[in-house]
């Protein structure tokens, strides 16, 4: 027996089966460009002022060597300087607020004259022992985890308060709006003004960066290997796999405009550069 649906109906279900096969569509991401592996051990990337900045360890991960410094590298993956920034230790996430350029580094955040690429201050934060991610909010407040002894710390001026306790691992954080996204060792958590943190995903191999994509989505890295697209609602893409190889994928950094993510890859030495799709 034949049945017909009429027209209205099924534009209706046309519609919805377009929305929903939209909504289910796996991003993807394509290979851009990759620097010479000649970068002394890069964990974080932030890109701002026209350039990158990334950050080197140079070193043991975690040891107050002085070996660390931060470097600039064009956005066509040439180069600039490896030495823009020297004398520090273990430096890993970074961020900006005005001419300022805040880095976790081992025990202290570091605070950048951009304009003269020289240290202005160090401000020490008692009982640290692994700093490592940093972000900065609408109000100026800036963050840093604190991946050994599962801590949050709050920066406003000089004066360091514990935000956030029991983050086991805690690495990646990223301000946005009056939220905090925080990556501890088992997921993606987010973090609002009455700092209870709420589950957003599960990451099976523990977290390292994250950025927003601009539309309540999120890009997640784990150190290992793993680069990941978190939808609002909290599920999960894996768009990138190289934990086979020395390209392992640590503190991204990415411009919502021009839709790159930019990929230190650590033991590989080098940053990657993927257009997301």
């Amino acid at each position: 027996m034949k049945i017909t649906i009429p027209v209205s109906k099924a534009l209706l279900v046309a519609a919805l089966t377009f929305i929903a096969g939209v909504a289910s569509a796996q991003h993807t991401v394509s290979k851009l460009w990759q620097t010479p592996a000649t970068l002394a051990t890069p964990e974080s990337v932030l890109p701002a002022n026209g350039i990158l900045y990334v950050s080197l360890i140079d070193g043991d991960a975690w040891a107050k060597d002085g070996k660390g410094g931060i470097a600039k590298v064009s956005l066509s993956g040439k180069i600039i300087d490896t030495s823009w920034v020297t004398g520090l230790n273990a430096p890993k996430g970074m961020a900006i607020r005005g001419n300022w350029l805040y880095i976790g580094d081992v025990d202290e955040v570091v605070v950048v004259n951009i304009k003269t690429g020289k240290v202005d201050h160090k401000v020490p934060v008692k009982g640290a022992k692994g700093l490592n991610d940093v972000t900065v909010d609408k109000a100026g407040a800036v963050y840093v985890s604190d991946s050994m002894t599962g801590l949050v710390h709050k920066i406003v001026g000089n004066k360091v308060t514990t935000f956030l306790q029991n983050q086991k691992g805690v690495n990646g954080l990223r301000a946005v709006n009056d939220k905090l996204y925080v990556l501890t060792g088992d997921g993606a958590y987010i973090v609002g003004t009455d700092k209870t943190p709420m589950k957003l995903t599960t990451l099976e191999h523990g977290g390292d960066g994250i950025e927003p994509v601009g539309n309540g989505d999120m890009l997640a890295t784990a150190w290992q290997g793993y680069l990941y697209y978190i939808q609002a609602n909290g599920n999960k893409d894996v768009l990138l796999d190289t934990h086979s190889t020395n390209d392992k994928t640590a503190d991204i950094g990415y411009d919502a405009k021009s839709r790159i993510i930019y990929v230190p890859t650590f033991l590989g030495k080098s940053v990657v550069a993927y257009k997301l799709k």
